[in-house]
């Protein structure tokens, strides 16, 4: 159990993927409330190999190991898409907290499980939506809670960069590649969040790589009671990503929504005018931050605290639920009902 006295949960770490190595585990190791004490390999050289490159005092061989470390509270879960739920599951059984990277799961139906689970054990368990933790965020939510651009009445995503090696797991299907479950989940994540309401209905269309299967073009429109959200997702294209809402008295814009850089500004453009020339635009400009420090320790502080994590379960399933129906509705060709 963790002690009210500690204010920094220790957390373990499994595989030394990419992400975490070189964006997550840098950025948890500044946190106030976030230490990084294990990581674990299926190739012990590579574990210890991060570890001492990142100071990681401890490196196992296994991810039965960390689990079984009782110097660990909490585990962060950069494995695979396929091995998110399977080795989360792992993780609640030994009595850790999970932060899974997105996406949770590769079905609704593999996600609700963790319900389950994080009901028997007791533990938290959390999809690793970094976005929700950024200021620019935060403050576009206050934004349209305050009504500054009147109703909001659409939102539009586009999310796209450029890799087409068939080594790369991200385009290995078996191993959830892809651009709707990389990349797309974040333009149905800006959706939700700007709504503050789930869709009610989807229509897509999906275009495949003919070698490797993957999706590599996606675009889908989604009705929600409020309005309509559409989004452009390709693992294929020129890299670019940008969000707008838009509303009956105004536009927000998100200059870098997703890869938010932790070394510089970042903005949001709120066009209360109208005028296409831009008279009317004012900036917001946020500090340098890092999204993924944030993020920890929002994580951390919701264990500490017992308190709700940034992304619970129940978000991450309706999330997946917009993302089953928009790949069912490329298949048939209809609008489609997300599961719920």
């Amino acid at each position: 159990m963790i002690t009210a006295m500690r204010d920094k949960i220790r957390w373990g770490v499994l595989s030394t993927a990419a992400i975490g190595v070189k964006k997550v585990l840098p950025a948890m190791q500044k946190g106030r409330h976030s230490t990084v004490v294990a990581i674990a390999s299926r190739n012990a050289a590579k574990a210890r190999e991060a570890a001492d490159m990142l100071g990681i005092p401890t490196a196992y061989g296994s991810y039965e190991e960390l689990l079984a470390d009782p110097n660990v509270d909490a585990i962060y879960n950069p494995l695979p898409n396929q091995m998110h739920v399977p080795w989360t599951i792992k993780a609640a059984e030994a009595g850790k907290h999970v932060l899974c990277e997105k996406p949770l799961s590769l079905t609704v139906a593999e996600a609700q499980a963790l319900l389950e689970v994080r009901a028997r054990t007791g533990v938290k368990i959390g999809e690793a939506f970094m976005i929700r933790s950024h200021p620019q965020w935060l403050r576009v939510q206050e934004l349209l809670r305050q009504g500054r651009i009147g109703e909001l009445r659409a939102v539009a995503g586009f999310f796209s960069y450029f890799n087409n090696d068939p080594e790369n797991i991200r385009n290995q299907v078996e191993c959830g590649g892809g651009a709707l479950l990389d990349i797309g989940c974040y333009c149905i994540q800006a959706a939700r969040l700007g709504f503050a309401e789930e869709p009610t209905r989807v229509v897509a269309n999906i275009e495949r790589d003919p070698e490797m299967k993957i999706d590599r073009l996606t675009s889908a429109l989604l009705e929600f009671p409020s309005g309509h959200a559409i989004f452009t997702c390709s693992t294929q294209m020129v890299p670019y990503q940008r969000v707008q809402f838009f509303g009956t008295r105004g536009r927000i814009e998100i200059e870098i929504p997703f890869n938010a850089p932790n070394d510089r500004p970042t903005r949001i453009f709120i066009d209360s005018s109208g005028d296409l020339t831009g008279s009317g635009i004012t900036t917001e400009t946020f500090a340098g931050c890092d999204q993924y420090t944030l993020q920890g320790d929002d994580f951390s502080q919701a264990i500490l605290e017992d308190t709700e994590v940034p992304v619970p379960l129940e978000q991450a399933i309706l999330n997946m639920g917009v993302i089953e129906a928009v790949f069912q509705s490329a298949r048939t060709g209809q609008w489609e009902t997300p599961r719920r």
